[in-house]
């Protein structure tokens, strides 16, 4: 019969510097949906794949940060617009993991992207002060980003926990290494597609699949990662986490355990989460 096709497999790449490569391993695994059937097959992401992401996590920053505030806003809200229409996709891969209300979750991931977006040219604002002191002097306290942000995604709601870890970290000027969902890696890939076609420059998100017990203490332990949202770090290695974060003084942050939908689940506080603050003294009158 003419409608009867195999269906074209996915094969979903890494997302590192703007681009999506194959782990250099040659290594993948099997992604299955709900009820146990192949869905695709995801790269799984080695340590050289993982030092590849940080470096282009780096190499990207230092631009990101020099945008303008407004800049980044524009940039981010440009991503949601996309999200929005590849909605259909993004629906049917919450599906395909069980998700009980896909169109609400998609919903909800859009929305809270643009709300993260909105906070790039406020946080200065909100955060940051004019200070009083006893002296002819101005004194103000100005956040700036903290640098390489490493993210492990949340295991469940894979979208929206997604959205929500990653929108924060970037919206002040940091880049993030962000691994994947191990069980449902595939909005977090589209993502990245979404990504690679919007303006958000190469290497500010980069994005790995894999397993969690291979790459989260490697992402973990790497000393130019300034900062890791743990939050979806597995139980059995938050220890380990903690420790090997402490090596190079890590900041190690966990979003606080809320209902994802709920509006507490956003916060300017998930922003000011990994920046630092910097306090300026200027001679008044000069």
């Amino acid at each position: 019969m003419a409608d009867e096709r195999l269906p074209v497999r996915r094969t979903a790449k890494l997302f590192i510097g703007g681009e999506f490569p194959r782990s250099e391993s040659g290594r993948s695994y099997e992604v299955f949906d709900a009820d146990g059937e192949l869905l695709a097959w995801a790269s799984r992401a080695s340590r050289k794949d993982l030092r590849d992401a940080v470096r282009a996590a780096r190499a990207a920053q230092s631009g990101w940060a020099a945008k303008t505030a407004f800049n980044r806003a524009q940039i981010l809200y440009r991503v949601a617009e996309l999200m929005e229409g590849r909605r259909i996709q993004f629906e049917r891969e919450l599906r395909d993991a069980g998700a009980e209300d896909p169109v609400r979750g998609v919903s909800a991931a859009i929305d809270r992207w643009v709300w993260y977006a909105g906070w790039a040219d406020k946080i200065h604002q909100i955060q940051g002060a004019s200070n009083p002191v006893a002296g002819p002097y101005f004194n103000f306290t100005i956040p700036e980003p903290t640098g390489v942000v490493g993210i492990v995604a949340p295991q469940d709601q894979s979208l929206l926990g997604l959205v929500s870890r990653v929108a924060p970290a970037i919206v002040s000027g940091n880049t993030a290494v962000v691994l994947a969902s191990e069980r449902s890696p595939l909005p977090a890939v589209s993502l990245g597609e979404v990504l690679a076609t919007s303006d958000v420059p190469a290497g500010v998100v980069n994005i790995l699949t894999g397993f969690s017990a291979e790459l989260v203490p490697w992402l973990a332990g790497h000393m130019d990662v300034n900062a890791l949202d743990a939050t979806g770090v597995p139980d059995e290695l938050q220890a380990q986490v903690e420790e090997l974060s402490a090596e190079n003084v890590k900041r190690v942050h966990r979003a606080p355990e809320a209902d994802p939908f709920d509006e507490v689940a956003q916060s300017p506080y998930e922003v000011t989460a990994f920046v630092e603050y910097k306090t300026v003294w200027h001679p008044m009158g000069a």
